[in-house]
């Protein structure tokens, strides 16, 4: 690491998830420094490095992972490049941060793996609600709750019900760059969270479905699992026309819910009938909790909850749960979509 103590980062990929979410984090944790940004556009490339006052600025990936005064790499691409990117970054020796889901499919995310693993460089994930005090508060919870009994989630919106206007698909659409439709995107986070509280989910079984055909994706999706031994069962309907967000786990003494992506709060019923809400709102740069923990761990200080490891578990869920509509998830599984 630099020998100035400081873990000074680039980014590929300075996208709309950099903007706030991400980006400014990596200026503000202590022991961290975003020295230069890469973007295939130059002109968006150097204005987000003035906009943010990042040093400098590239066009070329290469020159950005093999600069010598950078020392670790955030991977900010849709997923369909993260093989790509990771792969180089390996080969460089540097350690990487890569968003969520980790790759289009299990089988790209365990070549990652296994190629940091093979150079003994750590590989993170930005699943960073792992590291969110609102979701930290579920896990506290849970551990005075006692033996579980039931988890499920539901999520639905209308994103999906309609195409857009001017026939432009978003990318978050297209499975050769985000390997599937929203599911990927956004019941990854949902996914990574059950792993994060319950442990890794088994018996996984579930459906992909095209509801209303606007797009070549799936658009509904439901999965039935085990996790800590109890039945869990989880939903997502892209096209419906009511909204709904909620994680339910019960257990023998009382019942936690809390919506995966909307500000409600953290609820509490206890056995006896006794509610407790607990308003606990994100910081304004969501990934910061997620990005101290991971310079914490490259500078020797602490650990990281999310690890290219945890990430492989929920790859390979979403493949488990997209194999049948897809006929597949090996590579180019995007060219045979099901009706």
């Amino acid at each position: 690491m630099s020998q100035r103590n400081v873990v000074r980062w680039g980014i590929i990929g300075c996208g709309d998830v950099t903007e706030v979410k991400s980006g400014p984090a990596f200026q503000k944790v202590a022991g961290s420094k975003l020295v230069a940004v890469m973007r295939r556009d130059a002109a968006k490339a150097e204005d987000y490095a003035r906009r943010h006052a990042v040093p400098r600025w590239t066009t070329d990936a290469a020159a950005l992972i093999n600069a010598p005064d950078i020392d670790a790499l955030y991977i900010a691409t849709p997923p369909g490049a993260h093989e790509q990117y990771a792969l180089q970054v390996a080969a460089a020796g540097k350690p990487c941060y890569v968003e969520k889901p980790m790759a289009r499919t299990a089988l790209e995310g365990r070549r990652m793996l296994d190629a940091f693993s093979q150079g003994d460089v750590p590989l993170f994930v930005a699943y960073y609600r792992r590291a969110l005090p609102r979701f930290l508060k579920i896990a506290e919870l849970l551990e005075d709750l006692g033996p579980l009994r039931s988890v499920s989630y539901r999520y639905a919106d209308p994103q999906m019900r309609d195409a857009p206007a001017d026939g432009a698909v978003p990318w978050r659409l297209l499975a050769e760059h985000a390997g599937g439709g929203l599911f990927l995107d956004l019941g990854s986070h949902a996914l990574d969270l059950l792993d994060f509280w319950l442990g890794p989910l088994q018996n996984v079984r579930g459906l992909a479905r095209r509801v209303r055909g606007k797009y070549a994706v799936e658009d509904y999706v439901e999965m039935e699992f085990t996790a800590a031994g109890v039945p869990g069962r989880a939903q997502w309907d892209f096209t419906s026309q009511v909204r709904e967000d909620a994680f339910e786990i019960t257990a023998e003494k009382g019942a936690v819910a809390v919506p995966c992506f909307a500000d409600g709060p953290v609820e509490l019923v206890w056995e006896t009938g006794r509610r407790e809400e607990f308003a606990i709102p994100h910081p304004p740069h969501v990934h910061q909790p997620l990005v101290e923990q991971v310079v914490a761990t490259l500078l020797g200080r602490g650990s990281c909850a999310s690890t290219g490891e945890s990430a492989l578990r929920t790859q390979e869920v979403m493949d488990t749960v997209l194999a049948s509509f897809y006929g597949g998830r090996d590579n180019g599984f995007w060219r045979r979509p099901r009706a």
